[in-house]
């Protein structure tokens, strides 16, 4: 069962709203003290809003995954390489008459 929330889902919309449509963009911190937060939480809150926007950058799940395709990378060169070397060696001791 997942930890309750500290603070209700309107006020964490409500404060990114208000961060958003005000213009200039006002300091997080005096923010969160006008609302009544935790300015850590008020800039979690703005990333999180923010990070469901952007399409440049990864989401955690595609970000573990290019963690393990590059370690699987590394593996699989890994092994292309023993293999080039262990062919080069048994191909040199079937015919001894070729030049190293």
């Amino acid at each position: 069962m997942p930890a309750p929330r500290k603070y209700p889902l309107e006020l964490r919309e409500r404060a990114v709203r208000m961060y958003r449509t005000s213009d200039p963009k006002p300091q997080i911190k005096k923010l969160a003290v006008d609302l009544g937060v935790h300015p850590e939480a008020l800039r979690g809150w703005i990333r999180q809003a923010e990070a469901g926007e952007r399409d440049d950058q990864l989401t955690t799940a595609e970000r573990a995954e290019l963690v393990m395709l590059r370690k699987e990378n590394v593996q699989l060169k890994r092994a292309n390489e023993v293999l080039r070397t262990a062919s080069a060696f048994f191909a040199a001791q079937l015919d001894p008459a070729r030049p190293r």
